[in-house]
Order: C-alpha cells, then structure tokens, then sequence
C-alpha cells in the first residue's frame, strides 16, 4: 500500500518548479534587454506590429499608479499571497488545473516584485501594434488568470447541468 500523504507532497512540487521556471524566463529576458538595450530602443521582430520595445515601467498594468512604488509593492504582494493561500488549498483538495493556473500568476507577480524592489521599475519589452508594453510576467498573470476565469465558468457549468 503506498503513502498517500508523501505522494501529494511529491506532486506539490509541480508548483514550484512551474513557478521557478516562469521567474528565470522572465528574469532573464529582462536582463537581456537591460545589458544589450538602452530605454526607447525599438527592435522589430515583424514590421512595427511586434517588436521588442526597452520600456522602464514604474507603474502596474497598464503603468497605473506609475511612480507609487509602495502602493504597487503593497498591491502585488496582497495579490501574491491571496493565490498562495487560494493553490494551497485548492491543491490540497485536488484541484490541479486551478492551482496550476494560478501558479502563473504568483510566478509573474513574484518576478515583476523582484524587478520592483530591486530596480525601482519593471523591465517591459514585448510591444504588439499599439497595445501596451509587456514582458514573459505579464503573461504569466494575464494567460493564468484569464484561463483561470475560463476554466472555473466550465466547472460551474458543468456542476449546473448536473443538477
């Protein structure tokens, strides 16, 4: 008979390593973009529609609250330990895909406070059309918590036509 406890305890560590993972991407295009880019340096990758854009961001998406360095470290750190608290639970009662997802969104939270607290700003690179100016963080949030909506309208659903 296997131990049950020490194989969830195995597969608690998908989150970590998908967190790790995510950080040490996206800390090192940031810091790809640092050592060979000054500020306003444009690369285009195809035309003006994607193109690697060096832009210093002070703010949070969308640069709101830019240059209120406290009140962005504050914000993302609520928002870090909330889904901490949230993929603890949610793993330890089974739910992997929401934990997963999740994940995501911790990881990028985590890497843009790294940048925030070390540097003063978030290192934004990836420019499409006249979208706004992101980096692989970015991402991570944006994809985990839009999936993580998605995800959870399919489970509600499912649930409701089961009744």
């Amino acid at each position: 008979m296997e131990n049950t406890g020490h194989l969830k305890t195995k597969s608690m560590i998908i989150y970590p390593a998908i967190a790790a993972a995510l950080i040490a991407l996206d800390q090192l295009t940031k810091y790809l973009v640092r050592v060979n880019m000054q500020p306003g340096d444009s690369i285009p990758v195809i035309g003006n529609w994607l193109r690697i854009l060096y832009v210093r961001n002070t703010g949070t998406a969308f640069s709101m609250f830019e240059g209120n360095k406290w009140i962005t470290v504050v914000l993302t750190s609520v928002l870090i330990i909330a889904c901490t608290i949230f993929v603890i639970k949610e793993a330890a009662a089974g739910s992997k895909v929401t934990s997963i997802l999740l994940t995501f969104v911790i990881a990028g939270g985590v890497s843009n406070l790294i940048d925030r607290l070390t540097l003063g700003y978030v290192t934004d690179m990836i420019s499409c059309g006249s979208f706004a100016v992101f980096n692989v963080a970015d991402i991570g949030v944006t994809c985990g918590c839009f999936l993580t909506v998605i995800y959870l309208l399919l489970e509600m659903r499912s649930e409701g036509s089961d009744k």
